[in-house]
């Protein structure tokens, strides 16, 4: 079956990783190892969340603002333009700050969902609804990212599972990855060899 659309996680796969989580977490007042920053916002008081969402805010406008192209980002997106293949961005960011990343680097999405949309990865309403968008058949479409839930979301809407394996982490997700890549403009290959 044909690759008609490819959906890509924002930050640490179309720009390169620049958040400390760890560092985000201590500052919001959460020990280090407390799991994904929603996840945990998601049990504090109004309050709590309030300066944390404030926290959050500052970090996300820092890094557009920090922020630079993985290697092979620009021809990847250029080459799956001319190819006709959707674009997507499935970020548990802001659509804002995507589009603000978008604009920095002169890049063009045709459809963005991020975490006010609905739930976040690894549930697989992201890539559900950006299927439905374009049209196409999640088996018919890649999810491109850096981190665990890009894919275990892939595998629970049923696209395909491609790992941007380029950090340390990489090994501890690779099992879940249908498809591992070191640079991005690699998924050009996989897009061809199922033509």
């Amino acid at each position: 079956m044909s690759i008609k659309a490819v959906i890509f996680d924002l930050d640490g796969t179309i720009t390169q990783p620049y958040f400390d989580f760890d560092a985000i977490r201590e500052e919001m007042g959460l020990a280090r190892d407390s799991g994904p920053v929603f996840e945990s916002m998601g049990k504090m008081s109004v309050q709590e969340r309030r300066r944390a969402e404030e926290i959050l805010h500052r970090h996300e406008r820092e890094a557009v603002t920090q922020s630079r192209l993985n290697a092979g980002a620009r021809e990847t997106l250029s080459a799956l333009r001319r190819a006709g293949i959707h674009i997507g961005i499935l970020t548990r960011n802001k659509a804002s700050n995507a589009l603000a990343i978008a604009r920095k680097h002169n890049l063009k999405f045709d459809a963005i969902v991020d975490r006010e949309d609905g739930p976040v990865k690894p549930d697989p309403f992201g890539v559900l609804r950006l299927c439905r968008q374009f049209g196409v058949e999640p088996q018919e479409t890649l999810l491109v990212g850096d981190y665990l839930f890009d894919l275990l979301c892939a595998k629970a809407a049923g696209a395909v599972a491609v790992l941007l394996a380029n950090h340390h982490q990489a090994d501890e997700f690779a099992e879940h990855a249908d498809f591992c890549v070191e640079n991005i403009s690699q998924i050009l290959q996989i897009v061809e060899d199922n033509e």
